[in-house]
């Protein structure tokens, strides 16, 4: 067991993902003393880049695309840009391609995604108008823990809507690419489209492709780790990596500690400290479908029968919504869908740092059960085929990860869960427990500052922002320097 040297701390962060750094970065810039404890080499928890299939083939190994890293309050006020970051705005944010040819667009122009989809472009505009317009004062609270909205009006036009099932609101649509656009978008919530509160996910993503565009960091995933663990040690505080832990009383003497874990390590680590009313909602806290993820090093951009997709940094696979409610249905049943819906990556495209010259790189993953370890390669690659025909003539190499990889690479993948649990209405702000503040355990001093709390998965930070906000008016009587 590794041993730290004998040094007192105001606040200690266990896991350096980027609610944990945004949670240090919090409590360290209000003066405090702040050590973060990563159990790997590296830094970053989902923001790692790695060489995962050949020499010179960069793979980010789980995010790739960051819309509400671009989008987030409080990693918008950071000096990143100093501390190395540039993000790559591709025009295009995402494309949806469908079998009768062509692909429906998500461009950073709200009107021209709007013109694009035809006799839908009315009613997209009516959509996504009020909320593009409004984002400022309705971010601070969809991104937060529940309280009674800055905005309660606007708060409330937007919740009418967030709300909805997913199939439910593509009423709104006609055109067969319109209502798969949004059925990829709302596909992100990782449950059955024809749950309520599945539209809100898509509601956010197209908006933050309305506002800053979906962007890529340059160089890797791992590029944003590094410039706020940069900022963060500029300001003085400490990082220790390979320090796994397992149990307080590995920990250094500290007044706060703040946990970017989900209930089943934080169970594991404090389990003990806690009540009795906790631990039980901790255990019946419920994780969600896993995925299954590609990489590969290719000789050549994918050949997309529709040339559009080539100028988006995501591509979302499943053809029409009907299809894509399918298989996510099928998934969420605990099967494995013949036409998996697939998220697909190409930051080579706009990126050179990730690949040798003229070749490149993607990923891909679809949705599991929870645990799975079927491989998906085939039936990923297929639905890739599928809208671009020679695609497996051009991989040089590829690396899979099936879910218990996916939680062995970060243990807070539950199952392959990348969004911390289930982001359903039961989960959405009272997660991981029912209580005053969701960030708040039952035991003094320590707190809860991962996906697991509000506002869920996703690079933002927001959920290691607000958990450090609260102990720091809990423990240490200040107020964040960084306000949003």
């Amino acid at each position: 067991m590794k041993v730290l040297e004998k040094k007192d701390f105001d606040a200690v962060v266990i896991g350096s993902g980027p609610n944990g750094l945004a949670a240090a970065i919090t409590m360290q810039e209000a003066g405090l003393s702040v050590l973060i404890l990563e159990g790997k080499e590296t830094i970053g928890g989902g923001l790692r880049t790695k060489a995962l299939t050949l020499p010179g083939f960069q793979h980010d190994v789980c995010s790739a695309i960051h819309p509400l890293a671009a989008s987030s309050p409080f990693l918008a006020k950071l000096p990143l840009h100093q501390h190395g970051l540039e993000f790559i705005y591709p025009e295009f944010s995402a494309a949806h391609p469908v079998d009768t040819g062509g692909a429906a667009l998500l461009i950073n122009s709200l009107l021209e995604t709007a013109r694009l989809l035809g006799p839908d472009a009315k009613a997209y505009e009516n959509l996504m108008q009020p909320i593009v317009k409004n984002w400022t004062g309705l971010a601070p609270d969809i991104l937060g823990p529940l309280t009674f909205p800055k905005h309660p009006i606007n708060m409330a036009q937007f919740g009418v809507q967030a709300i909805k099932p997913a199939t439910f609101l593509a009423n709104r649509f006609k055109t067969r690419e319109a209502r798969g656009l949004w059925a990829g978008m709302a596909a992100h919530s990782m449950q059955p489209l024809s749950k309520i509160t599945t539209s809100a996910i898509g509601l956010v993503l197209m908006a933050a492709a309305h506002l800053n565009g979906w962007p890529i960091p340059q160089g890797g995933s791992q590029t944003i780790a590094n410039a706020l663990a940069s900022y963060f040690t500029s300001l003085g505080g400490k990082i220790e990596t390979n320090f796994y832990v397992q149990s307080l009383v590995q920990l250094p003497s500290a007044h706060a500690v703040l946990f970017d874990v989900t209930p089943k390590q934080l169970l594991q680590i404090a389990g003990l400290k806690f009540s009795s009313l906790y631990t039980r909602q901790l255990q019946n806290y419920r994780y969600g479908m896993g995925v299954f993820k590609v990489d590969w090093a290719l000789d050549g951009p994918i050949p997309f029968t529709s040339p559009e997709c080539n100028q988006a940094a995501t591509v979302h696979l499943g053809n029409t919504l009907e299809e894509i409610a399918v298989a996510e249905n099928q998934t969420w049943q605990g099967k494995h869908p013949d036409k998996p819906f697939v998220l697909l990556a190409q930051p080579s495209q706009f990126d050179s740092l990730r690949a040798p010259a003229t070749k490149h790189t993607a990923w891909a993953y679809c949705h599991v059960p929870n645990g799975s370890t079927m491989d998906m390669t085939n039936a990923i690659e297929k639905q890739v085929e599928r809208f671009a025909p020679g695609f497996r003539d051009r991989i040089l190499a590829k690396h899979t990860m099936n879910t218990v990889q996916m939680q062995e690479h970060n243990p807070n993948y539950i199952g392959g869960d990348i969004n911390g649990g289930v982001i359903d209405v039961g989960q959405l702000f009272t997660r991981p427990a029912l209580r005053r503040s969701p960030y708040r355990t039952s035991a003094k001093g320590l707190y809860i500052c991962s996906s697991s709390t509000p506002p869920g998965g996703g690079v933002h930070g927001m959920c290691g922002y607000h958990a450090a906000t609260r102990a720091l008016q809990d423990i240490f009587k200040l107020q964040p320097k960084t306000k949003i």
